[in-house]
């Protein structure tokens, strides 16, 4: 049950991370999985320890967890925007 959810919250954190990058009309469901997943996990792995908050890849579903993934999905579509497009958006 809480691959379901780790899914779901993902899609959703990506979801909101392109639309804050202003990329969503460019990615579909899959990759706003795919950003939201990738995301936490870089984001656990640069900002879980300014926090001290673990991300929904460790089963963590606090507020916090999820804004610390938020900001890795964020991170990595400007990541994606730099490299590909030359800037970030």
């Amino acid at each position: 049950m809480n691959f379901i959810i780790w899914i779901v919250i993902g899609g959703v954190l990506g979801w909101l991370a392109s639309l804050v990058m202003k990329t969503d009309a460019q990615q579909g469901v899959f990759l706003n999985v795919i950003v939201g997943i990738v995301g936490a996990l870089l984001g656990g792995w640069l900002l879980s320890p300014l926090f001290g908050a673990g991300t929904i890849n460790m089963d963590d579903f606090s507020v916090l967890s999820l804004g610390v993934s938020f900001l890795g999905a964020v991170i990595l579509l400007a990541i994606v925007n730099l490299v590909f497009r030359g800037r970030v958006r």
